[in-house]
C-alpha cells in the first residue's frame, strides 16, 4: 500500500509519514486567527492535519475529536493529539494534569466504533519552576498588545504553551508569519526558559 507523506505547514522539519488507512489529526483547542469562534469548542476550526481514510475511521475520528474538544480541562498549558487506525485510537500529547490524560482516554472508549486505546500522552513533570515559567511566557505573548487583540480574547487559545523541564514548545495557529516570529520572540525573552521551539502553523488562506 502506497503511503502519503505531508508537512504540516509552518512547521519546518516536521512531516509524518502516513498510510492510507491511518489517519492523524492534530487536536487544539484553538480558534480561527480571525474572526468570532461563537465560544463553541465544537464548531471551532483547528486546521487539522489530515489524510482521508475508510469511512469508518473517519467517522470515528470526527467523534473522537469532538470528545477532546469537549474535555472541561483542557487548556493553554496542554497540548493533545490522537491518530486512528482501523478501531483503535492512540493518544498523544502533552498534559499537566494526570486527571486530564484519565478523562481523555475515559471519553475516547466511549466512542463508537473504538474497541482499543492506546494511551501515549505524557504528563508533564510536576515542577514550580515550570510553572513560573507558564505564566511569564502566558504574560509575555497574551499581555502583548499586538497579540491579545487578536488572539487573547476568545474562549479557545490560539497558542499553546507547553514547558518541560525548562523547555518550552509553542504548538497551535497564527494568522501570518509576522505573528509566529513576534511570539517567538516574546517567548525566547522569558528568563530561565532553555529552549524554545516553536511549531506554531500559520493559518491556511
Amino acid at each position: 500500500m502506497r503511503a502519503n507523506e505531508f508537512r504540516q505547514k509552518g512547521v519546518p522539519g516536521m512531516s509524518r509519514r502516513v498510510g492510507l488507512g491511518l489517519l492523524v489529526f492534530s487536536v487544539l483547542l484553538i480558534a480561527p486567527a480571525h474572526g468570532a469562534d461563537k465560544h463553541d469548542k465544537d464548531n471551532a476550526d483547528h486546521n487539522d492535519a489530515f489524510i482521508a481514510g475508510p469511512a469508518n475511521e473517519a467517522a470515528i475520528a470526527g467523534r473522537v475529536r469532538h470528545e477532546l474538544l469537549m474535555l472541561p480541562y483542557y487548556g493553554v498549558f496542554d497540548d493533545l493529539a490522537f491518530r486512528v487506525d482501523g478501531s483503535t485510537v492512540t493518544l498523544m500529547g502533552q498534559v499537566v494534569r494526570p486527571t486530564l490524560k484519565s478523562d481523555a482516554e475515559r471519553v475516547v472508549k466511549r466512542v463508537e466504533g473504538v474497541t482499543s486505546v492506546n494511551n501515549q500522552i505524557k504528563v508533564l513533570p510536576l515542577s514550580p519552576m515550570d510553572n513560573q515559567i507558564r505564566m511569564a511566557e502566558y504574560r509575555a505573548i497574551y499581555g502583548d498588545p499586538s497579540l491579545s487583540t487578536r488572539y487573547g480574547y476568545r474562549a479557545l487559545p490560539s497558542i499553546h504553551i507547553i514547558v518541560d523541564n525548562g523547555h518550552v514548545t509553542l504548538e497551535g495557529v497564527v494568522a501570518n508569519e509576522a505573528d509566529k516570529n513576534l511570539i517567538g520572540i516574546r517567548a525566547n525573552g522569558v528568563p530561565n526558559v532553555f529552549s524554545v521551539t516553536n511549531n506554531l502553523r500559520v493559518e491556511q488562506s
